[in-house]
């Protein structure tokens, strides 16, 4: 039985980190902490739409939540996240504080400018608003993700590439649009001044962009999550 307990809650993520493949684990905190990291470059930007680097990984924590939300169900796919972004904002502890210790990094040797090296510091390190805001905007996009993703499953009676296509597809176009609307409204539009169209617009826009590559990875998802059910 479930336990709202801090002793329940433990036992539980304990027990689901032993039934979840390690490396799926693996390749779900790589993603999570990789995006953040390539976010602070950016990939194009036009009069209405920017997109950062972070785009070209940021899918993939979604299709796995959606493969974990077939073999385990939803409440381990929303717990799993959470344990993504809990690694994610330690990591990111770490390299605030190699931010601010007094050594090198190796481009200073090589082009011999201070300024590289200042902005190698501000780029590792970071803003804590924008990585607090990006991991409390993933934890609202998971849960909404797997709800979505349960909600459809409860409502379809096949077991084929077509259902797990129907669930991912639709839970992660709401779930990367809520995701970016979540973070627009609490980092851009404070920090950077955006307003709501602007907010409304990169929004679905980038969801459209990275439910595109979900889509072209989706039956490799289909058939890892095959694989998992039979090992049960």
């Amino acid at each position: 039985m479930s336990s709202f307990s801090p002793k329940g809650v433990f036992q539980e993520y304990k027990a689901l980190l032993k039934r979840v493949p390690s490396l799926l684990l693996t390749f779900l905190v790589l993603s999570v902490v990789s995006m953040n990291l390539l976010a602070n470059k950016e990939l194009f930007r036009m009069d209405w739409i920017a997109l950062d680097c972070g785009f070209l990984i940021s899918w993939i924590p979604f299709l796995i939540m959606d493969v974990v939300c077939k073999v385990y169900g939803g409440k381990a796919a929303a717990r799993l996240s959470i344990v993504a972004i809990t690694i994610n904002l330690l990591f990111f502890l770490v390299f605030k504080l190699v931010s601010i210790t007094p050594g090198m990094w190796g481009a200073f040797y090589d082009t011999g400018s201070i300024e590289v090296n200042e902005a190698l510091n501000s780029t590792i390190g970071g803003s804590s608003w924008i990585v607090l805001g990006s991991a409390f905007a993933m934890v609202v996009s998971s849960v909404c993700n797997s709800i979505l993703n349960v909600f459809i499953a409860r409502n379809r009676t096949g077991d084929n590439y077509g259902d797990f296509a129907l669930r991912s597809f639709v839970s992660t176009a709401l779930s990367q649009f809520v995701d970016n609307l979540v973070f627009a409204l609490v980092v851009s539009v404070p920090l950077f001044g955006w307003s709501m169209t602007q907010v409304l617009v990169c929004s679905s826009t980038a969801a459209i962009f990275e439910l595109l590559l979900e889509v072209l990875f989706s039956f490799p998802g289909f058939k890892l999550s095959e694989l998992l059910k039979s090992q049960l």
